[in-house]
């Protein structure tokens, strides 16, 4: 389900009233589950058996890990780990391996094609793993691990697949790490709910889909090809600004709903975008975009790597293979790798300068170096837009030849329209001492039902989050 459709609105509603109502409330947790699993299977139910599956091998392999024979812990966490990362390859990236190895005409290759890329499967495959990390990681099972493991099978496979199949996150994240959702599992009350904080986060993330992201995707939809070979290279600048935009809005904007969704259920997700387009280094920017995914990353891939404990040159290429993984992650496609090595290559160009060159910038040069972020940043969208690495090409072949056509004025307009919001968005938490800040916080209502009226007068046509196709 859409969180922008009817159907979840109706599915919300009933969850909400059946988790708040006193005599059923006691099964807080069972509602909540059967309502992620009817929300997950609503379009293609046969992909909730893969979900049951992985949580069901998630909750086998983490009990055994706490409660099973000290001497085989090691082997059933390295066995989980590696059939999450299975499964998640061969449904993901069996298109990649099809194009890589074998002919279009192979039967091994054609049927490699047609396997279904199950949708949310990254960010629960991802969840799984983090629970066996976790739970291994406690070496000796001690009282730590048994706060959030229960002795309780039933228990536990219980929890487990509320851990993996909460609606809000399921299927786009943010990514949920078992040592810090776990602890929030007991029972909610109804006085206790967030409501300022959780109604906020519901507007701005709305807004951010529904007004900025879905109309912007009317404009950008003609960076696909072969239709941007006839824009000048203005449009084809001002949509690829345009797409950078939307796919902040739109990502930006599912987390803040999940979030505030979870918040109306007492539950806390972590922030998972703050406010990248300020970022003057690619060190910060990924410290603030995707926030659950770096943060991952960082810990269960980099650290594990070594991280910067085995010397300069060991960072660079832990850096390096980090990222080209990370870019994987997103995507069945060597542009997707190219995505990560351009990302990783960046921060370790980054790391490199700054183990050299030690000194303080002033602010012109900062915002100078924040623009080359950003422009940067957005140049490697592309490789999202467009997963062929030959059109990646031809769009810039195309910026480099169509100088002379006349620009689209009536399509750069609605672009930047549209853009202002997000822009104006980054510039008021960069000026967040201000006095202006300080004025507009005290009628920061107006600005929120705004924004609500613009959700519902101004909204573009319904679209489907572009991180939903990973």
């Amino acid at each position: 389900m859409l969180f922008t459709s009817v159907p979840f609105l109706i599915l919300f509603l009933i969850t909400f009233i059946l988790y708040y109502l006193p005599k059923v409330s006691k099964h807080q947790v069972s509602i909540l589950v059967i309502s992620s699993l009817i929300f997950y299977a609503y379009d293609q139910p046969w992909f909730t058996l893969l979900l049951l599956f992985s949580a069901g091998l998630n909750i086998a392999t983490s009990y055994y890990v706490v409660y099973g024979n000290p001497q085989k812990r090691k082997v059933v966490a390295t066995t989980g780990v590696i059939l999450n990362v299975l499964g998640l390859a061969f449904f993901k990236y069996s298109p990649l391996i099809s194009a890589t190895l074998f002919t279009p005409d192979s039967s091994v290759g054609h049927f490699l094609l047609m396997i279904p890329l199950p949708i949310g499967i990254s960010f629960f495959t991802f969840e799984g793993i983090s629970l066996l990390i976790d739970v291994w990681r406690d070496k000796d099972a001690n009282e730590k691990s048994k706060t959030f493991i229960p002795s309780s099978l039933l228990q536990h496979a219980q929890r487990t697949l509320f851990f993996i199949s909460f609606f809000p996150h399921l299927i786009a994240g943010p990514i949920l790490k078992a040592h810090d959702f776990y602890p929030q599992i007991m029972d909610k009350r109804f006085k206790e709910i967030n409501w300022e904080s959780a109604v906020k986060n519901l507007i701005v993330g709305y807004f951010l889909k529904m007004v900025v992201a879905d109309n912007l995707k009317n404009f950008t939809f003609w960076i696909s090809y072969p239709f941007f070979e006839k824009y000048s290279t203005i449009d084809l600048s001002t949509m690829l600004f345009g797409y950078s935009i939307q796919i902040f809005a739109d990502f930006a904007g599912y987390s803040l709903i999940a979030i505030g969704l979870a918040k109306l259920f007492g539950y806390d997700f972590q922030t998972n975008f703050n406010f990248p387009y300020i970022s003057t280094s690619f060190k910060e920017f990924w410290k603030r975009w995707h926030i659950s995914l770096s943060t991952f990353l960082m810990e269960y891939l980099y650290f594990p790597l070594g991280g910067n404990r085995k010397g300069k040159w060991r960072t660079y290429f832990n850096l390096l293979l980090t990222m080209i993984l990370g870019g994987l992650w997103h995507g069945a496609g060597w542009s997707y790798a190219t995505w990560g090595a351009f990302h990783g290559g960046m921060l370790a160009i980054e790391r490199l300068t700054n183990d050299n060159i030690k000194i303080k910038l002033p602010r012109f040069l900062l915002v100078i170096k924040g623009f080359f972020v950003f422009t940067m940043v957005t140049l490697a969208w592309l490789l999202f837009k467009l997963p062929d690495f030959s059109h990646v090409i031809k769009y810039f072949e195309s910026m480099a030849n169509n100088v002379f056509i006349q620009s689209n004025v009536k399509l750069n307009m609605y672009i930047i329209l549209y853009s202002i919001p997000v822009i104006i968005y980054h510039m008021l938490y960069l000026y967040r001492d201000s006095k202006f800040w300080f004025i507009l916080k005290k009628k920061e209502y107006i600005l929120y039902a705004i924004l609500l009226f613009f959700v519902i007068t101004n909204s573009g046509t319904s679209g489907s989050f572009i991180y939903f196709q990973f």
